[in-house]
């Protein structure tokens, strides 16, 4: 490992001339997502009041999902095919077209149909940023840039909400879509501005993957089905999902354009063990993000702004702790962190139960703050990482399929604790003793689920500490 990736980078690099083109970009690229999904769940009750078709509420939320995952699937070939510069223009331009639609949609099958396309560019921008982190900024000041990423993340999961809100009361729903729209067009600018205009590779030697992305589709979409039906149906559809997206993973390795690294989830490899830690701590994380605002009006009569307040605290930490870690330099310092991160999610987990089943407020705080601290400390040490086990050729495919199995890991922790809650009778609670009894099994999926990403990521460090590159960067 090179000097440059050993020594400690400093904020002012971030943020000063030569880098802050690639870090407004990275932000842009970032607030895209993290305030259209603030802004969507603020805005979109009322537009549902104004089209009608309120059974279709969820889909507005799923189609997204769905349609984000398959984008940031097939981000690594799009910028091999198109060039980052144009493969990240074409993919701003379907978000933005996607909120146009939105925004001047008259019914809400155009709803689903640009939340659709919104889906698709933003996985894609947002893969493709994961994948330009290492060839815009030296390895010193990657954890940095996570830790700004952490604080746009947490601005929005303030100021999103507030922000449509206002223009949702004020002015219409549909400008809080619109919002977008100016984001996309500046993020579109600074690219061709700042991203190298790469040339586009052989394209006569690239089999487009359409089966593959079709299953990653409905796989994604059967978890998200899942969570919108009875118990007995959605078992089946998770178990159908599963087969999907392992069907998915072996059907790649065998082919000749790969969208994923060839060790993908695979237990005896680093990266392997890796991207299972990127899946799994999502999944577990799910269980709180899901339930705890509504738990605490319905078991403690919180109002909706004292009990986002209590949610908000997670983002808070975690950014927070991610720019305590930015600092971070030496593997051996990475390698506990990647270890504590899930371990004090499964602890995090366990005390956001305690609380509430005590009715101990400071108690779920401090799980909160746990819960949020193991996501900033250990993501930016998870992707530096993987981007040292991995080689220069399969370094596009590793970095963009991070945020892709982050966002399929929220997919599925979702639908797992949706039926979990289901099995435990908690759609029928009507008392606090009901709800504390129904939320002890799907607080127990997420723990046990986060205890999984332990092992993940004891066998990840392991492999790793064994590795050439690990003793030769010790040395």
């Amino acid at each position: 490992m090179s000097q440059d990736s050993i020594a400690t980078g400093r904020w002012a690099e971030v943020f000063a001339p030569r880098y802050l083109p690639a870090t407004t970009i990275l932000a842009l690229g970032v607030a895209l997502l993290a305030f259209n999904a603030f802004l969507t769940s603020t805005a979109m009750p009322t537009a549902v009041e104004e089209l009608g078709g309120v059974s279709l509420i969820a889909w507005a939320l799923t189609l997204f999902l769905v349609f984000a995952i398959m984008g940031g699937a097939g981000a690594a070939l799009a910028k091999q095919v198109l060039g980052a510069r144009v493969a990240l223009l074409v993919s701003a331009g379907m978000f933005l077209a996607g909120s146009l639609i939105v925004g001047l949609a008259g019914s809400m099958e155009m709803v689903l149909a640009g939340r659709a396309l919104q889906g698709l560019g933003e996985g894609l921008v947002a893969a493709i940023c994961f994948a330009l982190i290492p060839e815009l900024f030296p390895a010193r000041l990657v954890p940095k840039v996570f830790g700004m990423e952490a604080m746009v993340w947490a601005i929005a999961a303030f100021g999103g909400p507030v922000v449509a809100g206002l223009l949702t009361e004020f002015v219409s729903w549909r400008a809080a879509f619109l919002v977008s729209v100016s984001m996309a067009v500046i993020f579109a600018g600074m690219v061709l501005a700042v991203v190298p205009n790469s040339t586009a590779g052989d394209r006569a030697n690239v089999d487009f993957p359409g089966v593959r992305l079709l299953l990653v589709g409905g796989g994604i979409m059967a978890v998200a089905v899942a969570s919108l039906v009875p118990p007995l149906l959605a078992s089946a559809l998770l178990v159908a999902a599963a087969a999907l997206l392992v069907g998915t993973v072996l059907l790649d390795k065998a082919s000749r354009t790969r969208l994923m690294p060839p060790d993908a989830f695979w237990h005896g490899s680093v990266i392997g063990n890796g991207l299972w830690v990127t899946l799994l701590m999502p999944v577990a994380g799910a269980t709180s993000a899901v339930y705890l605002v509504l738990l605490l009006q319905q078991m403690w009569g919180y109002g909706p702004t004292m009990a986002g307040a209590v949610a908000a605290v997670l983002a808070l930490a975690w950014s927070g702790a991610a720019i305590v870690v930015a600092n971070v330099s030496d593997n051996a310092t990475r390698m506990r962190l990647i270890r504590l991160g899930p371990a004090l999610l499964t602890l995090g987990l366990a005390g956001v139960l305690a609380g509430l089943l005590s009715g101990q407020i400071a108690l779920v705080l401090l799980a909160q703050i746990a819960i949020g601290a193991s996501y900033g400390m250990s993501n930016s040490s998870l992707y530096v990482t993987l981007m040292g086990a991995t080689t220069d050729q399969e370094r596009d495919r590793v970095a963009a399929l991070v945020p892709t199995t982050q966002s399929a890991g929220n997919a599925i922790g979702a639908a797992l604790a949706g039926l979990a809650a289901n099995l435990a009778g908690y759609a029928s609670a009507s008392s606090s003793a009901e709800f504390a009894r129904a939320i002890i099994p799907v607080f127990a999926v997420g723990a046990g689920t986060a205890a999984l990403a332990v092992i993940a990521a004891a066998r990840m460090t392991q492999l790793m500490s064994l590795s050439p590159a690990y003793e030769a960067s010790e040395g």
